[in-house]
């Protein structure tokens, strides 16, 4: 069956038209176009950002050798990736709704493939830190218009499995970035952990160039203008934020405050601004939207606990329970593994129920998972806790993205999902320097990697009784917006 039923006029073959394709009143392409080989372009445009993240790490200590730098020198390799991304992803969504997101994925695309170029041939430190901050870009501009080409590529009935499949994507993406650029790296070198990108993003590019539809009514010359002050205001205040949070490696001081105070500052003539111009880069309307707003607010909250996992589990794995390298990369990998085999079930369940429904569901079952983790001792407590804890998080996201996604108006589709992904890189960036910091004061020691078991282990209950306290807080939100929202629709 065709989406829409047997009158929707389409005139297509059914060798080029998929079952997910979008009836009338939905959004249909001005061009025949295949609608799985579509969402199969959007699938490898989330894979690559997430591959971008996850396999650079595991050649730091390489590159640290090659360059001749400090440990602290070579983590802007990862940190100027992640910079740009969180600081541009809100622009780029929005410049998409100005200029067409069909033609800005390409360039993306490309972008994000001509930097790993430059990354793989960097001949100093700086060059490829310059490098990744390009890839950044790209991967910022395939974040934020993957998610928004979703509702022109998929019908409404069928954004919750499409975004199932897309937290899928991006979990493979984490995944298998370590072990393949541990691979790599031992048979071919250091350059081949970025050089792997272009193949892969030469396929994306020629997907998304032959298979996703026309951005809707084309291109059209009455379009507001782009907000080029609003983009260095946000951009300002969300590098000093990530910049606060980041510099230092788990202290807070003087340098950190002050940042924390610019980007305070420079939010609040964001918000000025913002209310004054005839085109804004991010209409402050949409926060009048109570469920919209508290899906941000519980996405940051929820990705902070997931980074947490990542900062905490490799030192309490090894520190607490004595596991050797490669036992804690096994034990790690389960997590990522549960990701992939749960995000799909995930999003056709949200199909299936409403998204609040199972927004709560996945919010419940984190929570019982950061509890597990902070009072069940050993190797089988910390896989129970994650057994729980990652399912709970792809529940979560394909109801929480498809709630925020599915009744945005295409004029504003790039933003919103820019917006999406800021406030869960936000979260990841918080997680990383917060949640380590309290894993640090947990453990008694500033030097985690030197303190002793038992402290190692007090680290770990403390940090997950204080993400249980978060995901508590995610519900709290979750049940007094969606109470007020029923109350509305009652009355």
């Amino acid at each position: 069956m065709f989406a829409g039923g047997s009158h929707s006029g389409a005139r297509k073959t059914e060798s080029t038209v998929k079952p997910i394709i979008a009836g009338p009143g939905e959004a249909a392409a001005e061009r025949p176009y295949s609608a799985r080989w579509a969402l199969a372009s959007l699938s490898l445009s989330m894979l690559l950002p997430s591959l971008g993240t996850s396999i650079a790490n595991v050649g730091l200590p390489s590159l640290a050798r090659r360059f001749d730098a400090a440990f602290q020198d070579v983590q802007w390799i990862v940190l100027a990736y992640l910079l740009a991304i969180t600081t541009l992803i809100v622009s780029v969504g929005r410049l998409g709704d100005v200029t067409g997101r069909r033609r800005l994925l390409r360039i993306g695309i490309l972008l994000f493939t001509l930097a790993s170029v430059l990354c793989g041939l960097a001949p100093t430190l700086w060059l490829m830190i310059a490098a990744r901050a390009l890839q950044g870009l790209g991967a910022a501009i395939m974040m934020a218009l993957t998610m928004a080409f979703v509702g022109e590529t998929v019908p409404k009935a069928r954004i919750g499995s499409a975004m199932g499949l897309l937290g899928t994507m991006s979990a493979i993406g984490t995944a298998l970035g370590p072990p393949l650029g541990g691979l790599l790296i031992a048979y071919f070198g250091w350059p081949a952990i970025f050089l792997v990108n272009v193949p892969l993003g030469l396929a994306t590019f020629v997907l998304a160039f032959r298979c996703l539809p026309d951005d809707i009514g084309g291109r059209k010359k009455d379009r507001a203008g782009f907000d080029r002050v609003g983009t260095l205001l946000l951009a300002l205040t969300l590098s000093a934020y990530a910049l606060a949070m980041t510099i230092g490696h788990g202290s807070f001081g003087l340098l950190n405050f002050a940042l924390l105070l610019m980007a305070g500052f420079c939010a609040g003539l964001f918000v000025f601004t913002e209310a004054r111009t005839a085109s804004p880069l991010i209409q402050l309307a949409v926060f009048r939207d109570r469920v919209r707003t508290a899906s941000l607010a519980m996405n940051g909250l929820v990705s902070t606990v997931m980074m947490a996992t990542l900062v905490v589990a490799p030192f309490y794995l090894s520190r607490a329970l004595g596991l050797n390298e490669a036992l804690v990369g096994a034990v790690m990998s389960i997590g990522p593994v549960i990701s992939i085999l749960s995000g799909v079930p995930a999003g056709r369940l949200v199909d299936r129920l409403d998204a609040p429904l199972v927004v709560a569901a996945g919010l419940v079952t984190m929570a019982a998972g950061s509890i597990a983790l902070a009072v069940l001792p050993g190797i089988a407590g910390y896989i129970a806790g994650i057994a729980l804890l990652t399912p709970g998080y792809q529940l979560f996201q394909a109801a929480n993205n498809t709630a925020v996604m599915g009744d945005v108006h295409p004029d504003q589709r790039g933003v919103i999902s820019g917006m999406l992904n800021l406030s869960r890189n936000l979260g990841l960036i918080t997680g990383a320097s917060v949640m380590g910091a309290v894993f640090a004061h947990g453990s008694g020691s500033s030097e985690i990697a030197a303190a002793r078991p038992e402290a190692v282990h007090s680290g770990m209950q403390i940090t997950f009784g204080v993400a249980a306290a978060l995901i508590a807080a995610a519900l709290t939100i979750a049940a007094g917006t969606y109470r007020c929202r029923t109350s509305s629709e009652g009355t």
